[in-house]
């Protein structure tokens, strides 16, 4: 699969929308697109997409219905890692700092405890 550094703005909304639905049509993506382009766009953006091999398409009568090729549990851990690359020089502790300062964060105690066993578990593994 290509790069998402590689991905603009309108491409990273389809992923994202493909993503959310698991699969859609151009006509689909083109309805749950903020502020959308033109019909002509979004088929361009798909065809791009795929080229880059994010997605693939099967036939459904006439119509191309769109898969992400990675699952987004895949696509999300390569976006954390690049916006920790991004703005935060490479950091997980920065990012993880940031997260946490933020004034509206709510964190269970049973999500401190999960946090706690991850990092537990990691020290173990001699992350």
């Amino acid at each position: 699969m290509g790069s998402d550094l590689h991905l603009s703005r309108r491409e990273r909304q389809i992923m994202d929308i493909l993503h959310a639905k698991q699969e859609a049509t151009a006509a689909e993506v083109l309805a749950a697109m903020p502020d959308p382009p033109s019909y002509s766009a979004v088929r361009a953006l798909l065809r791009i997409l795929e080229e880059k091999g994010h997605l693939r398409h099967k036939q459904d009568g006439a119509r191309y219905v769109y898969v992400p090729r990675a699952s987004r549990e895949t696509a999300s851990r390569s976006a954390l890692k690049r916006v920790i690359s991004t703005f935060f020089q490479g950091s997980v502790t920065q990012a993880m700092a940031a997260l946490l300062e933020t004034a509206d964060s709510d964190i269970s105690d049973t999500e401190l405890q999960k946090l706690q066993n991850l990092i537990n578990k990691a020290k173990k593994e001699g992350r």
